[in-house]
């Protein structure tokens, strides 16, 4: 049997099993826990690193914990030695960190300036073959959390592609989030309100997915729809190869975890 899938049996039989999170790339799949993260290619290779690890206090901080959250999520990309060459690593952080230097100008020009910069980000994030890794990489995430690990890796189970913890339904949230925020905040008008208004935002919008997340209730998951309906255009319907790719990374991960 194939060293990765002894390795999925044995998570299959494991009496727990950490939560597991995950990123499409266009050439791979990256699959991570809170201490490991690995890449999957679709080339055969295989790449592993450590996950940061902030202080303890600001994971307990309210409004801070999901900024902290959020940033420590993008790390297997930005951070020196990731899965992104260092021109792909400026282009994503130059296309973050703009629309706050964009907040300050406001006008016309800068909101087009803005879209035009997501709309870059977007197109570096899903080319290729990024949308049907990333139902792999939901389907992976799945197998962990349904314990069909082995069966999705031969075929014969295929847990949904859809996921309700994906970033896409947190990109949901966070555009209302922001809209609202930026009426209602009692921000006193100057040059670094936007600044605040956007991070604040974030935070809020981090907070809020921790309660739908955390939920059993009807009432929380309905917020999880608008996101749900947009991987419909994120996420394309993966092959058992892709599945495989997807499934070799949960396999890095979970090796140092069961």
């Amino acid at each position: 049997m194939d060293a990765a899938a002894e390795l999925l049996k044995q998570a299959d039989a494991a009496l727990s099993l950490p939560r597991l999170g995950g990123m499409a790339r266009p050439n791979g799949v990256v699959i991570v826990s809170e201490r490991r993260w690995a890449f999957a290619g679709v080339d055969g290779s295989l790449r592993e690193g450590k996950m940061p690890h902030p202080p303890e206090v600001l994971q307990r901080l309210p409004l801070a914990r999901g900024l902290v959250r959020l940033w420590s999520s993008l790390a297997p990309v930005l951070r020196p030695g990731g899965v992104a060459p260092s021109r792909e690593r400026w282009l994503i952080l130059t296309a973050l960190l703009a629309p706050l230097g964009l907040a300050f100008v406001g006008g016309p020009w800068s909101t087009g300036a803005g879209i035009a910069l997501s709309l870059i980000l977007l197109f570096t994030i899903l080319r290729g073959r990024a949308l049907h890794l990333h139902g792999a990489e939901h389907r992976a995430i799945a197998a962990v959390e349904e314990r069909r690990l082995v069966s999705t890796w031969t075929g014969a189970a295929r847990p949904s592609r859809f996921s309700p913890r994906c970033g896409t339904n947190f990109a949901a949230l966070a555009l209302p989030v922001t809209l609202i925020a930026d009426r209602v905040l009692p921000m006193a008008p100057a040059f670094w309100s936007p600044l605040v208004v956007l991070v604040l935002s974030l935070a809020l919008t981090m907070e809020l997915w921790r309660l739908v997340q955390k939920s059993s209730r009807g009432f929380w998951h309905a917020f999880l729809v608008p996101g749900l309906a947009l991987q419909r255009l994120t996420t394309r319907e993966p092959t058992l190869d892709e599945t495989q790719v997807a499934l070799r990374a949960v396999a890095a991960v979970l090796r140092h975890e069961v």
